[in-house]
């Protein structure tokens, strides 16, 4: 399993490239799992919600994937594992 983990989304084509690379396959036929659970101790959460929506100056969650699931770890004591963890 591969991650790529940014502060910022995917704010410049190197990382774009990164992301695409990892893949192995454009992003148009890639599925991916969006985990927010990192910016809630931000103020405002950490802008959650525009970073879902594609409101932010670097979306990820707009570039195109072919599918894309929501998955927050602080729901996970609550949930069976069989569930949650096909989705990483």
């Amino acid at each position: 399993m591969k991650f790529l983990l940014t502060s910022g989304g995917i704010s410049n084509p190197s990382i774009h490239d990164a992301l695409v690379g990892l893949l192995g396959k454009p992003i148009a036929e890639s599925n991916a799992p969006f985990v927010p659970t990192g910016m809630h101790p931000f103020p405002d959460g950490g802008r959650v919600i525009e970073a879902i929506s594609g409101a932010t100056s670097s979306p990820l969650c707009d570039l195109g994937w072919k599918s894309l699931a929501l998955l927050e770890l602080t729901a996970l004591p609550s949930v069976r594992r069989e569930n949650w963890v096909p989705t990483l």
